[in-house]
């Protein structure tokens, strides 16, 4: 009896361990599961734009218990395409890219589709009839609210550079389209200069330089992101037409959202490019799963200016 009593105890801690097996079995991995790994390639690693989206993308990773496998490409085509070769050998579930150029890395598109693996176009978008699906800004409606935003300020009159972005990107040609389609609608509005160029402040500092020799009076300067608007809002200070000559710029980064609070920068756009990041990771978690995707999935945007710069600025 006393045996039996002592047997009891156990019978039951047995019975209990067999209940919660179940549970632990759907909560661990099955065996032999390999964790997923993704491969990201972006445009450039030092751009704020690029470091704050690549926040966005590994954060949103973690959530979904993916690793991220990154490769650099600094604006160098064939770089970026061996790189996109290096994450396929390394067999990554699926990729986010920033194409340097829309037609320039078609290769690392087609590599993956021989892969069979879903390169997803993030900002930047690639004419590659390989690529899955482009995460995009509305690039020209983007374009046409700068120009409605420089036009009002201006008056409807002025002279206006453009400062655009890299030759081979339609994203920025896009941008600059839609901002010279309104700018024809407002005929007290010069567009002096238009040209194309890396997104450095380097050069918005030179080519800023030299449309405020060639047009002493220019009342704006249109830069194609934040990092040439502040390389252009140098030049203006410099040449003492600060609060004469308006710089816009675009991305919302924040040493530009800074430049705004002080009144130096007129202008940015925001993309929350750390929220772009997460959505694009979001985008081809939903491929994976065999969802149905949109081919073109839209970020939002908003102007901030004067008028709203101290609700965008981080909290102190």
């Amino acid at each position: 009896m006393r045996e039996f009593r002592m047997f009891k105890p156990r019978m039951i801690a047995l019975a209990a361990a067999l209940m919660v097996l179940p549970t632990l079995a759907l909560m661990a991995p099955a065996a032999g599961q390999q964790k997923i790994t993704i491969g990201v390639s972006l445009a450039q690693d030092d751009n704020p734009f690029y470091i704050a989206m690549l926040r966005g993308i590994r954060a949103r990773a973690e959530e979904l218990g993916w690793d991220v496998a990154t490769v650099s490409a600094n604006e160098d085509k064939l770089k970026q395409i061996n790189g996109v070769q290096d994450l396929i050998a390394r067999g990554v579930k699926g990729i986010l890219i920033s194409p340097i150029d829309a037609v320039g890395v078609n290769a690392a598109y087609d590599a993956a589709a021989a892969a069979k693996i879903p390169i997803v176009s993030v900002a930047r978008g690639s004419a590659s009839p390989n690529q899955t699906i482009h995460v995009a800004m509305d690039e020209k409606q983007i374009g046409r609210d700068i120009a409605e935003w420089t036009a009002k300020k201006l008056g409807g009159k002025g002279k206006v550079a453009l400062l655009m972005g890299p030759s081979g990107a339609p994203t920025f040609r896009n941008l600059g389209d839609g901002y010279s389609e309104v700018m024809a609608k407002h005929p007290g509005i010069e567009i002096v200069s238009r040209a194309d160029g890396p997104l450095t402040r380097e050069r918005g500092v030179k080519q800023g330089e030299d449309v405020l020799v060639a047009h002493p009076d220019l009342a704006a300067i249109y830069a194609a992101n934040d990092d040439v608007a502040l390389g252009a809002m140098q030049a203006v200070n410099a040449s003492n037409r600060k609060g004469k000559t308006l710089v816009t710029g675009m991305n919302g980064v924040p040493p530009a959202l800074r430049a705004v609070k002080e009144e130096n920068l007129a202008m940015t756009v925001e993309l929350n490019p750390t929220e772009w990041g997460r959505l694009g990771v979001d985008v081809l978690a939903s491929f994976l799963k065999g969802d149905k995707v949109d081919p073109r999935v839209f970020i939002k945007h908003v102007i901030i200016d004067n008028s709203n710069i101290d609700a965008k600025l981080p909290k102190t």
